[in-house]
């Protein structure tokens, strides 16, 4: 697991059937209101889609390889099982701006005031994970990575406590030196998935190629909050990155 402390994500390829990821695509298909024979009717440069739960979805987000992963990165025991996969992010081919494709981190919770909001801790979101439903090559509007940003995350949380920052706070505080890391593209096959530290700054961008994108990126839940202070040393892959963020011994 070294290479996801250090990079903050990790790669499972084909962690669930591509004839899943096409059963997925058919139902997805379906609500976008838009005919996959026929161009005229992709208007738009992204569709965005809700929570699906059960069948493929439900079957996608379930395999023992995927399971063995949640485990080996965030611990036995300490993630919340899924029956759905989250939302969707439909990219159509298109030269007009899709509006959302700013670096961010992915927030963890609504705070009262509607705010979405990160914490030292990650309340709310043990793992980011990119679900790729159809092939997804350099210019298929690949999810843009920011290899290791997600050290550099918690020293600018740790001062905001429990409140945390907002999803558009923290963006604000982006160091120039992150912003510099290298870069890495969520490419691969559908059924492939990609595993990532919940402080990982990634960002979207506009479609260039020839057939929509598909990809859903479901949170993966704790069972009970991360701990960045255990007795037994028992940190997970997710904590001690968190820890190597702070400075603190690994």
């Amino acid at each position: 697991m070294a290479r996801f402390e250090d990079d903050g994500f990790v790669v499972v390829r084909r962690a669930f059937p591509a004839s899943v990821a096409a059963e997925c695509r058919a139902a997805l298909w379906q609500q976008t209101g838009c005919d996959p024979r026929d161009r005229s009717t992709w208007t738009r440069p992204v569709i965005r889609l809700g929570d699906q739960a059960g069948g493929p979805f439900r079957a996608a987000v379930n395999t023992p390889v995927l399971h063995d992963a949640f485990d080996a990165l965030v611990g036995r025991g300490r993630w919340a099982p899924r029956e759905s996969l989250g939302t969707f992010p439909i990219r159509f081919p298109s030269t007009e701006d899709p509006g959302d494709a700013g670096w961010h981190v992915d927030a963890g919770f609504y705070a009262a005031d509607g705010s979405m909001r990160c914490t030292l801790d990650s309340r709310g979101r043990a793992l980011l994970m990119l679900f790729l439903l159809s092939d997804t090559g350099p210019d298929d509007a690949p999810t843009r990575i920011l290899v290791g940003s997600h050290l550099d995350m918690p020293r600018l949380l740790e001062p905001a406590g429990d409140a945390g920052l907002s999803f558009l706070e923290l963006a604000e505080r982006f160091p120039a030196p992150t912003l510099a890391r290298p870069l890495a593209y969520a490419t691969g096959r559908a059924g492939d998935v990609f595993l990532c530290h919940p402080f990982l700054v990634h960002a979207a961008q506009a479609h260039h190629g020839s057939r929509p994108r598909f990809l859903a990126q479901p949170p993966l839940h704790p069972s009970s909050p991360l701990q960045l202070e255990r007795a037994d040393g028992d940190y997970s892959p997710v904590e001690r990155a968190i820890r190597r963020g702070l400075g603190l011994p690994r």
